[in-house]
C-alpha cells in the first residue's frame, strides 16, 4: 500500500519560507517521478514541480520558478518543496503526488497516488 503523507505547512509571511515533507512509504523515491501541486481557494489543483527518477530532473511551473525547490532524500524517502519570497498568490492547499507517468507529469491525471495534502498560509 502506497502512502502520502505532507507536513510542514502553516501560516508565514509575505516574503518568508516554508520546507514542505512528503513522507511516502511503498514505493521508493528514487524509482518514483514524484510531484507538488496546490489548490487555491476556489481553484482547481495546479502544477507546482516534480523531480523525476530516471534521469533526475526537475521542472517548475513558471509562478514558482527561482522561487521554489524540489529535491529528495532516498535515506528517508522523503521529497521535500522548499519555498522562498512567499507571496499571498501561493495560498493553497499543497498535495504531493507519486508514481507520475513522465509524459503526464504536469498533470493531476498523470499521479497514482496522493497525500492528504497541507495548508499553506501566506499574509500580506
Amino acid at each position: 500500500q502506497v502512502q502520502l503523507v505532507e507536513s510542514g505547512g502553516g501560516l508565514v509571511q509575505a516574503g518568508g519560507s516554508l520546507r514542505l515533507s512528503c513522507a511516502v512509504s511503498g514505493r521508493s523515491v528514487s524509482r518514483s517521478n514524484m510531484g507538488w501541486f496546490r489548490q487555491p481557494p476556489g481553484k482547481e489543483r495546479e502544477f507546482v514541480a516534480a523531480i523525476t527518477w530516471s534521469p533526475v530532473t526537475t521542472y517548475y511551473a513558471d509562478a514558482v520558478k527561482g522561487r521554489f525547490t524540489i529535491s529528495r532524500e532516498i535515506a528517508k524517502n522523503t521529497v521535500y518543496l522548499q519555498m522562498n519570497s512567499l507571496k499571498p498568490e501561493d495560498t493553497a492547499v499543497y498535495y504531493c503526488a507519486a508514481d507520475g507517468r513522465l509524459r503526464r507529469i504536469f498533470t493531476t491525471a498523470g499521479y497514482d497516488f496522493w497525500g492528504q495534502g497541507t495548508q499553506v498560509t501566506v499574509s500580506s
